[in-house]
């Protein structure tokens, strides 16, 4: 299985991305090596001069095409959504920090490297970031969010119309209110987006993150389509149980579960790209064409990639 394009991976093999020049090499071939052609590197919420200097260890790895560029997932999020992400980094939207992100991307020799930013929209000024993001040619995502349906309709819709592209929801289901039928949230908002084709929402498809019945739900109502299989990878994927670190927090992985050991919260997943891929297909029973879609094609215009 080749050809495919992850654009929310965290690390492999040991490594996380972004923390070391090696390291992140090794990450990155370990997903090569189970077939994923092109692959973002996404980084977790930490402090300004830390995302400034992981940027900055990337960039050379998306100019001689190791990766296809970088995805920020965080500091803008939710401190009640925030997951496996450290509640010492978050912080509320600066556009200020974007500038800085450019400009150590650029400095490498790679000034389109990042390609996308998770953002909470309900944060005091989400609106001016979106815009600075949209601005720098970044996608705008939205995710680890406490917003609620309208609110989140009209992020998406405002996204979609600045940047004359679907907008993205990062990871659906995971980091937002789970939908219930007297307050849809952001995932009732998500779907209808996706459905109408102005967004495309994330699914991590590794058995664990999202339920079978949940995944082959979201094919059906809004198509491959507007579907980005990801893999959310962490650096244990590659390796056993045990230890690992993610960002600022400590993960323990077992049965191939990473969570993190302070809350218990889901931190990544162990799965490439391709075991993603796999469960869809022998698991959920997904058409082959539809998955692959998913995990191909649609990825690559979420983001604009030009591979």
């Amino acid at each position: 299985m080749t050809g495919l394009v992850d654009i929310h991976c965290h690390g492999a093999a040991g490594a996380e991305l972004g923390l070391a020049t090696d390291g992140s090499r090794a990450a990155a071939a370990h997903h090569r090596a189970d077939g994923v052609e092109h692959l973002v590197a996404s980084l977790v919420s930490a402090p300004f001069d830390d995302l400034v200097a992981r940027v900055a260890t990337l960039g050379p790895l998306v100019a001689d095409g190791t990766l296809a560029g970088i995805h920020l997932e965080g500091p803008f999020l939710a401190h009640g959504r925030r997951g496996a992400h450290d509640p010492a980094a978050l912080a509320d939207p600066e556009p200020a920090l974007v500038e800085r992100l450019a400009e150590a991307a650029a400095l490498t020799g790679a000034p389109d490297a990042l390609r996308q930013m998770t953002v909470a929209p309900e944060l005091p000024g989400a609106d001016r970031l979106v815009r600075a993001l949209v601005e720098h040619g970044v996608r705008p995502a939205v995710g680890h969010t406490e917003a609620d349906a309208a609110l989140t309709a009209r992020t998406l819709a405002a996204v979609a119309d600045l940047q004359g592209a679907p907008a993205l929801v990062t990871h659906l289901f995971n980091g937002m209110a789970p939908m219930h039928h007297r307050a849809g949230g952001p995932v009732a908002a998500a779907l209808a987006a996706a459905a109408r084709g102005d967004a495309v929402v994330e699914l991590i498809a590794d058995g664990v993150h999202v339920a079978a019945e949940v995944v082959r739900m979201v094919f059906e109502t809004v198509g491959p389509q507007s579907i980005a299989l990801v893999s959310d990878a962490m650096a244990a994927t590659g390796l056993g149980d045990g230890r690992y670190r993610l960002g600022g927090l400590e993960v323990e992985v077992s049965g191939g579960t990473a969570r993190t050991t302070d809350t218990g919260s889901i931190a990544g997943s162990t799965s490439t790209l391709a075991g993603c891929v796999r469960w869809c297909l022998e698991v959920v029973g997904l058409p082959e064409d539809d998955v692959l879609t998913a995990a191909t094609s649609t990825p690559t215009r979420a983001l604009g990639l030009l591979v």
